[in-house]
């Protein structure tokens, strides 16, 4: 559940100070104690699911088993200080949390709130609070999306046409703040209304060479930005969890912004985001999953601010356009499509991996129509965190057009 947080370097630390640490006592059993074999190794009891935990059970509490008499209706909480890395961020650290809240009874789902604090190697500041929670047996559902942001990155220009040598080295603060409140009006139909925030200022622009040839500076250079609306929110979701959906799940989730000068905006103007996924076991009956997603963003009228504009990864996790550093490709109508295969590797669980393939387009300015399409693809692994939330770290690299590659990670499912 999104975005980006992983603990690559982290595994690295613990495999290597928990192989040290089996070395210690020489008493226990070697297959008990070697971390590497993990992956292999077939929980005892009413369920054979092994995850990281399982791990440190087992490399320092060696004597004792983490058997599956946990109780599945409690609260589960994960906790990753890590260090990471992505094209936008480049070496990061950062602390990542989620809660996971069972629902009461079979029917209702679980809620979801997690969290994001972030220090980069390119001097970003990142905070993050994004939660799902289902209210009143399934009544209701409160949507959050908070974010602070201190964040210098590059930006490539509009359209797909782009140089991935030529950007502007932009630098802004970001704070955003969407809420909205659903409630049910069929079996897995919700609608209601929403507020949307998103407030750039201190924005500069320090590039003198190889800027874009269509950006910022031709759309028109503002030191801050604001836009203030409201929305109307249609929700269809089948999904329990939101952090690894099952097969047969679906989710649908179209929102009608209006931002308004009356509350606050520099320009009124209005959008449509179009948000659709759905699971399927492949082959039938099996525990792979062949998913697919649709992410697409559309200025219906008006001209949003330059950097309010939809762009690669500027979904609520900064997921999508894999292949692609954040910011990419940016315009006024940004359309957005991608599958996936997700598959075991062992039996217990513990490692599994995907393959995943997509495309994106956009439309550079009001009026122009959608140019070329730029494709993604790529391969990653996942690492069983916490087997009762079924919350997996996810370690993907992916590759795009025109030179584009790098390292992707995540804490739960991309989508």
């Amino acid at each position: 559940m999104s975005a980006k947080q992983a603990i690559l370097f982290t595994s690295l630390l613990f495999c290597f100070f928990s192989t040290i640490a089996a070395q210690v006592n020489d008493s226990i059993p070697k297959h008990k104690k070697n971390i590497f074999t993990l992956a292999f190794y077939k929980q005892p009891g009413k369920d054979s699911m092994v995850d990281f935990v399982d791990g440190i059970y087992r490399v320092f509490m060696p004597r004792k088993t983490r058997g599956y008499s946990e109780d599945q209706a409690v609260t589960h909480f994960s906790f990753v200080p890590a260090v990471e890395y992505s094209l936008a961020t480049g070496l990061a650290v950062s602390a990542n949390a989620s809660l996971v809240v069972p629902g009461k009874t079979n029917f209702t789902n679980a809620s979801t709130i997690s969290g994001e604090l972030k220090y980069t190697q390119n001097k970003q500041i990142i905070g993050q609070l994004v939660s799902n929670i289902w209210l009143r047996n399934n009544d209701y559902i409160l949507n959050t999306n908070w974010s602070y942001a201190k964040y210098p990155q590059k930006d490539f220009g509009l359209g797909s046409n782009s140089d991935l040598s030529r950007f502007d080295l932009l630098d802004y603060s970001y704070l955003k703040m969407h809420q909205s409140l659903v409630r049910r009006i069929f079996p897995n139909f919700y609608m209601g209304p929403g507020i949307v925030i998103d407030h750039h200022w201190n924005i500069t622009d320090t590039t003198t060479l190889n800027k874009p040839l269509t950006g910022f500076t031709q759309y028109g250079f503002t030191s801050s930005a604001t836009s203030v609306g409201i929305s109307l929110n249609l929700l269809y979701d089948t999904r329990k969890s939101i952090v690894n959906p099952v097969a047969g799940s679906s989710y649908l989730n179209v929102i009608y912004r209006n931002n308004l000068t009356g509350l606050g905006s520099n320009q009124h103007w209005q959008s449509l985001i179009i948000d659709a996924r759905k699971y399927f076991s492949f082959p039938k009956h099996s525990k792979n999953i062949l998913a697919f997603w649709t992410y697409d963003v559309l200025t219906l009228q008006g001209r949003p601010p330059y950097l309010h504009l939809p762009a690669t990864a500027s979904d609520v996790f900064s997921n999508t356009g894999r292949g692609y550093i954040q910011g990419r490709f940016r315009g006024d109508k940004w359309l957005f499509a991608e599958s996936e295969y997700r598959f075991g590797i062992t039996e217990n669980g513990f490692l599994g991996a995907v393959v995943f393939a997509n495309v994106q387009t956009v439309a550079e300015q009001p009026g122009k129509n959608i140019q070329g399409l730029r494709t993604g693809y790529g391969a990653g692994i996942r690492i069983k965190l916490n087997k009762h939330s079924n919350t997996n770290i996810a370690l993907d690299y992916g590759f795009g057009q025109g030179g584009s590659h790098g390292l992707f990670m995540n804490l739960g499912e991309v989508f």
